[in-house]
């Protein structure tokens, strides 16, 4: 019997053809939203495989419903917060994920809302269009600027490290990273400095979310830390949407404790159209696109299934998550 596969989500055609040359029996949600969990806990009885995304929780219910012949867990995604480790650690299921391939996109993505906030850029457009533009005014739409100041990210792995390469030729005279441990070796790269976490938040002109989402990271981007960065302070986030308390956020941009932020990423996702920090002009929010160019996506694709294969196969994943 060929081994099962379910892929819950329309994905990038390359990564089916290679489940559908390796000759696996293919379930295939094939929409562009996400298969409801009653059908998910349905369909996923028997497969050997669950080709997952981020918006499938991965727990005991749903392992249970698999049943023992499960044995990959592979998800379109770098973070894997939505899956149970334990569980899967527990039941001897290896688990894939997507590092590195969508490194690039998302440094770049960081790098645009950076500039979107700092150069007003959606704010400006908007002008365009709704007849504010009048006559060249001096101080009118004037934004921050990246010469001379100085850069924190937060989370220096390799989105963090990408992020500052390509900010480096603007003239950022001071990069700042903050991590779990000193990372010298890659942060010389760069120029890059370690600092503790209060020090980075106080010096820092621009500060850049790109940690994972853990018990630790949870909420850290709150009031408190809002209080000690710069008023002048641009704050962007497009790691996950949980490391910042958006109650927080939103007091601190409407007060002028910060400048602005970009959020790539909210909890929940998607933002609710009524939520306050929708009704800012300096909080430009987009719709979690930071691997969304079409090459990435495709990477990230065929990456999960050639995870899928190998763990079907018994051998090692190419990217194997640590449970």
């Amino acid at each position: 019997m060929p081994f099962k596969v379910l892929v819950t989500r329309r994905v990038p055609q390359d990564a089916i053809e290679l489940l559908k040359d390796a000759n696996y029996q293919l379930d295939y949600w094939e929409k562009d939203d996400p298969i409801p969990r009653d059908e998910l806990l349905k369909r996923v009885k028997e497969v050997d495989a669950i080709f997952c995304l981020l918006t499938e929780k991965i727990d005991a219910e749903l392992l249970d419903a698999a049943g023992p012949q499960l044995k990959v867990v592979a998800t379109m995604s770098v973070g894997y917060d939505h899956v149970n480790t334990k569980e899967l650690a527990k039941r001897n299921l290896h688990l894939g994920f997507t590092p590195g391939v969508l490194t690039d996109a998302t440094a770049t993505l960081n790098v645009a809302l950076l500039l979107a906030v700092s150069r007003r850029i959606v704010e400006a457009a908007a002008e365009a269009k709704n007849g504010g533009w009048g006559t060249w005014k001096p101080m009118w739409m004037t934004g921050a600027t990246l010469k001379g100041s100085t850069v924190g990210v937060v989370g220096f792995g390799r989105i963090g490290l990408a992020v500052m390469k390509r900010l480096a030729p603007f003239g950022v005279a001071k990069f700042l990273y903050n991590d779990i441990i000193q990372r010298d070796d890659v942060a010389k790269d760069v120029g890059a400095v370690f600092a503790d976490r209060d020090t980075l938040f106080r010096e820092s002109d621009f500060i850049i979310a790109c940690t994972l989402l853990t018990d630790e990271t949870k909420g850290m981007f709150n009031k408190d830390a809002f209080s000690k960065m710069k008023k002048n302070c641009i704050f962007v986030n497009a790691s996950r949407g949980g490391v910042v308390n958006q109650d927080d956020l939103y007091e601190a941009l409407k007060n002028g404790e910060v400048r602005g932020a970009g959020l790539d990423v909210t909890v929940p996702e998607p933002i609710p159209l009524d939520h306050p920090l929708l009704t800012l002009k300096n909080c430009v929010i987009v719709p979690h696109i930071g691997s969304a160019e079409e090459a990435t996506r495709t990477d990230m694709a065929t990456l999960t299934s050639r995870n899928i294969i190998a763990g079907l196969k018994g051998e090692k994943l190419p990217a194997a998550a640590q449970l």
